[in-house]
This record gives structure tokens, C-alpha cells and sequence, in this order.
């Protein structure tokens, strides 16, 4: 199939991180990380063009390097600690749409901390979104640590955190998952009109595997998923 018109995806990556300083360029598995997501996006049957939305100029030569644009470089005001990220995609798609004269039907944000994620995937969130005819689609994935067994610490004492511990073995618990944040897909309206990247009542979700959906947050993540990176080069 060709790549559909009017998708385009935004790759949004500023360039301060407190708990891993520089880690959109850091090398992991012998790549800057940005790449990984920026090459598995370039593969995707359905992306017309891959921004990078960056204040940095570091990314922006990674990115350029790699094939992505960086029609433009993020400003100050949006580059910050306290920036909404749907400030970010909002100001990327404006721009890109006074660019080209015409409007982008679908946008597709993808984190460039999510390192693990495939064309596969990538795609396979997009045709989610385009089979459900939903507002959005996100890529999830099912959850380890049971907000049933969990707990706040009172005083230092235990307190169940759902008011009260719940015994059933994992068997007979419903399968639950979470936002892995690696890839959104929305309508313009969503987006633009809405200020969600998720809509709260019209979504759909496309499930990734769990060694596929590593955030890359501190350095305990970044061993855990260069570890995973490499196991999957030598396959």
C-alpha cells in the first residue's frame, strides 16, 4: 500500500532531560536514541512525512541525518520543563499546515524515548485507528503491577490503595493495560479543536508487547532497553 496523503507524524524532542541528560542523542545499542524511532517511522506504508519538532540543534542534525525533517526549530516558550506536550503538536501542525497550503487529516505523535518500537507497531496503531473510524488511537500495553495489591504508606503503616486489598490470584483478575506512550494516532479535529492527543470517549487501543514498550525515563530504563536493543540486533 502506498503512504496515505495527509498523515504526517511529529516526533517531538527538546533537548534538556534532567534524569538523563541528553538522552534523545544518547547513544544506546549504537544509535542516537532518536534514530531508532525516526527509522522504524520512515518504514511506516501510511506516513507521508516525519517531523522532528526540536529546540535543539544536536536532534535536529540527528534527525536530518536520518532522513526526518526539521522544517523548523521549536520555540523557547515550548521548550521548557512546564510545556504542554499538545501545545507542542499543535504549534508543529499549524506550522506545517500554513507550510503546505492544505490541511492534515491524521497526525501521528510518536515518543522519541520509546526506542523499542517498530514499523510494525507504528503501523499497526494507524490501521487501529483507521479500521475503528475513533477520534484516536494509542498504542497500550497490559500491566505487571496490580493496582489491587498496592498500597500508600500512612504513618508507616500499609493502607490499600483502592480501600481494600484485593486476594484474587492474577488468574481470575481482568486484564488490564496502560498507555505505553510510544505512538498516537489522531484526527486533526482531536487535536487542533479538542487539545487531546487521546480522546477521553472515542479512542481505540492497539497492544504492544511489554519488551517493546520501554520509556525511557532514567538510566535503569536505558540499560533495560539498550539489554533488549542488542538481543534483538544479534536475532
Amino acid at each position: 500500500m502506498n503512504k496515505q496523503e495527509n498523515i504526517v507524524a511529529i516526533v517531538p524532542a527538546r533537548g534538556g532531560s534532567k534524569r538523563l541528560p541528553g538522552k534523545n542523542t544518547k547513544l544506546i545499542a549504537g544509535k542516537p536514541m532518536i534514530s531508532w524511532v525516526l527509522e522504524a517511522a520512515l518504514r511506516s506504508r501510511y506516513i507521508q512525512r516525519v517531523i522532528v519538532s526540536t529546540d535543539d540543534e544536536l536532534i535536529a542534525a540527528v534527525a536530518k541525518k536520518v532522513g526526518a525533517e526539521v522544517p523548523f526549530m521549536r520555540p523557547h516558550k515550548l521548550s521548557t520543563d512546564t510545556a504542554k506536550a499538545i501545545d507542542v503538536i499543535q504549534h508543529a501542525v499549524t506550522f506545517l499546515e500554513q507550510e503546505a497550503k492544505s490541511v492534515y487529516n491524521t497526525i501521528v505523535v510518536l515518543q522519541p524515548t520509546s526506542p523499542l518500537v517498530t514499523t510494525e507497531d507504528i503501523d499497526g496503531t494507524i490501521e487501529t485507528f483507521l479500521a475503528s473510524r475513533t477520534q484516536s488511537a494509542t498504542s497500550i500495553t497490559p500491566i505487571t503491577e496490580r493496582p489491587e495489591w498496592m498500597y500508600t504508606l500512612q504513618e508507616n503503616s500499609i493502607v490499600p490503595y483502592i480501600g481494600k486489598s484485593d486476594e484474587r490470584v492474577r488468574q481470575e483478575l481482568p486484564t488490564l493495560y496502560r498507555l505505553n506512550g510510544a505512538v498516537y494516532v489522531s484526527t486533526r479535529d482531536c487535536i487542533m479543536n479538542e487539545g487531546v492527543l487521546v480522546h477521553p470517549k472515542d479512542s481505540a487501543g492497539y497492544v504492544m508487547p511489554r519488551e517493546c514498550s520501554i520509556d525511557i525515563d532514567e538510566q535503569f530504563d536505558f540499560e533495560i532497553a539498550e539489554m533488549l536493543l542488542k538481543r534483538r540486533l544479534d536475532k
